[in-house]
């Protein structure tokens, strides 16, 4: 009995050892790329329609959101509230694209490193204000094949500075 359960063990191992890995599908980081470029076309144009549920359906239900003088919005209510008042100011205006894009191996996840430019009325002033600076965003896709921010901030500051031109003290 012994002798017949070791062979049997054996046999299990040897055909599984046999086997062939299975492939992880590979990841086709243009088209990921591509889909992100249009995704961000898409969300600047929810800003400048002045359309607050574009702007928060391009959330994951538990993403942050870091935007300048703002405290760090984690829920979707709380960043409702603010894409809601950031709406329906009269003067908003954005311009943002992508400087850099990089997509994961495994394909769930990308990040995307830009520039912006935003103008929105000063709340002290209440005159028109212009803002630029940079913003970095973290995408997971979705079961849908769709990517949404789980991860969004925005710091005002110069433009970045490509690395050729960049000198050393």
């Amino acid at each position: 009995m012994r002798t017949a359960s070791i062979a049997l063990v054996l046999v299990a191992l040897s055909v599984t050892a046999c086997k062939p890995a299975d492939k992880a599908a590979k990841v086709d980081a243009a088209a990921a790329e591509q889909a992100i470029r249009a995704k961000e076309t898409a969300w600047m144009d929810a800003y400048n329609k002045h359309d607050a549920d574009g702007l928060a359906s391009q959330y994951e239900a538990d993403a942050a959101l870091a935007s300048n003088g703002a405290s760090l919005m984690t829920d979707s209510v709380g960043r409702s509230i603010f894409l809601d008042a950031m709406a329906k100011d009269p003067n908003l205006k954005v311009d943002f694209a992508s400087d850099r894009i990089i997509v994961a191996a495994s394909g769930e996840l990308a990040s995307s490193r830009g520039h912006y430019t935003l103008t929105y009325t000063d709340q002290a002033t209440k005159q028109p204000k212009t803002e630029k600076g940079s913003y970095l965003t973290v995408y997971r896709k979705g079961a849908d094949g769709k990517w949404l921010a789980v991860e969004d901030f925005t710091t005002p500051g110069p433009a970045v500075v490509p690395a050729a031109a960049a000198t050393t003290p």
